[in-house]
């Protein structure tokens, strides 16, 4: 076996002085091989190791580490996973409770929308009741002088507004935006609209209710007007009615609960959920009713001029006899009429008298009911028998000179239960009742 030797020795030299290399030498049997270690090999080997040392720490240091590394790592990935599961969770909350407030919304609105229908279902049904007591009031003589609108034709502003406020609210409902609605440029994020849609309803179910409640009020108004008028009308044909001496019918004085003909009776109970609108209707009812009595009460009775614009040539009461040139009661009205001029009813009844009647002569009596009765004498000829219904202003007879007369005219007298009054009475108190009742003053 060879022998290896390692000799250093300088190689380099420096003018006056000879620098000095290290050299190293090995030796293996007959072979010999060296080698010069200069500074910067030396430098190299140095950084050599350390770069593997650093290498080694660094290396060692991660294999220390990387649990903890890893594990932190981990902990904050599942912190963001919370985070966006917790802000998932939110969300879906925002969206369950966005999707219950419209719900609520929904259900209020619907509930408004009923409402208004009710509302609107119960106008139109007054409508029709206050169309026919209006018709009733005019019938009457009765007209609404108060400002109103006409609810029965949908031209009135008030009754457009009733019939387009359900369509005007469906279109809300369906054009509207959802309340709560989320931006389409946000990204599960929630933005709460500035006005939701049940406060955009309650604006039109405000402006369609106070509508509603003017037509409503203009309603009762036309009714209360209406039943004041009425109720005057009928008071004053019924002091025009007792001036005369007429009996006046309980239903005219408002008495039909005294009358113990009818059959009715019973234990009082107060009423049951009084309306406003159903009690004035009811006001204007009963009001009609007295007014539709007394004037058929009027209608019925002779209080029209049997001879309109002719001469009055003898009164009522007591006078000189022509014939026997004594006092005598004179219990009728004479007016002038030409021969054969025709002689009509003052009121429609029932003729219960038609002939020769002693100084009347020719005579017709009508009973026109409540003890009221009308005679027409000295007639030349009667053209009704016993019996006949005759209307107002239906022709009895033909004026003559018959029985104790002087020349022709009409002898005409008004009985009440059979006792001769005064027609002048009946006749003024029919031209009172010509401004109340149309037609009264003519026949």
């Amino acid at each position: 076996m060879g022998r290896v030797s390692v000799t250093a020795r300088p190689q380099n030299r420096v003018f006056g002085k000879q620098k000095r290399h290290h050299t190293i030498i090995l030796a293996s049997g007959d072979m010999v091989r060296h080698m010069t270690v200069r500074p910067w090999m030396a430098a190299l080997a140095v950084c050599m190791v350390g770069i593997f040392s650093i290498g080694y720490l660094l290396a060692t240091s991660y294999l220390v580490l990387r649990d903890d590394l890893i594990g932190a790592t981990m902990a904050r990935q599942a912190r963001m996973q919370y985070d966006y599961e917790d802000r998932i969770a939110a969300l879906r909350a925002q969206v369950d409770r966005v999707t219950s407030r419209q719900l609520l919304d929904q259900q209020v609105v619907e509930e408004k929308v009923d409402k208004l229908i009710e509302q609107q279902q119960q106008l139109s049904s007054r409508g029709g009741k206050l169309n026919a007591l209006l018709d009733r009031a005019e019938s009457s003589g009765l007209t609404d002088k108060s400002p109103h609108t006409d609810t029965s034709t949908p031209a009135g502003k008030n009754e457009h507004a009733q019939l387009t406020a359900p369509k005007a609210i469906e279109k809300l409902l369906s054009t509207g935006k959802p309340a709560d609605a989320t931006p389409d440029n946000s990204t599960l994020a929630y933005v709460p609209a500035p006005e939701t849609v049940a406060d955009r309803a309650d604006r039109v179910f405000s402006k369609v209710t106070l509508s509603l409640k003017h037509i409503e009020q203009d309603q009762l108004t036309r009714i209360r007007n209406l039943t004041a008028d009425a109720s005057g009308t009928a008071n004053e044909i019924q002091s025009i009615m007792h001036n005369v001496g007429v009996k006046v019918p309980n239903a005219i004085a408002g008495n039909a609960g005294e009358d113990t003909d009818s059959g009715v009776g019973g234990p009082y109970v107060a009423p049951e959920n009084v309306d406003q609108f159903e009690q004035s209707m009811a006001d204007l009812d009963m009001a009609l009713t007295r007014l539709e009595t007394a004037r058929s009460a009027a209608e019925d009775l002779p209080f029209r001029n049997p001879a309109p614009g002719k001469l009055v040539t003898s009164p009522f009461g007591n006078r000189k006899d022509p014939f026997f040139g004594t006092l005598a009661l004179h219990t009728g009205t004479d007016f002038h009429f030409s021969p054969g001029e025709k002689i009509k009813a003052t009121a429609p009844g029932k003729v219960v008298s038609a002939g020769w009647t002693g100084g009347y002569g020719n005579m017709v009596e009508i009973d026109h009911g409540d003890g009221i009765s009308t005679r027409y004498g000295h007639m030349e000829q009667i053209l009704v028998k016993v019996g006949d219904k005759i209307a107002r202003g239906g022709v009895v007879g033909l004026a003559g000179s018959t029985g104790r007369s002087t020349g022709t005219h009409l002898h005409y007298e008004v009985r009440e239960n059979g006792h001769p009054v005064d027609p002048m009475y009946f006749i003024n108190a029919g031209t009172r009742l010509a401004s109340y009742i149309s037609g009264l003053g003519a026949i």
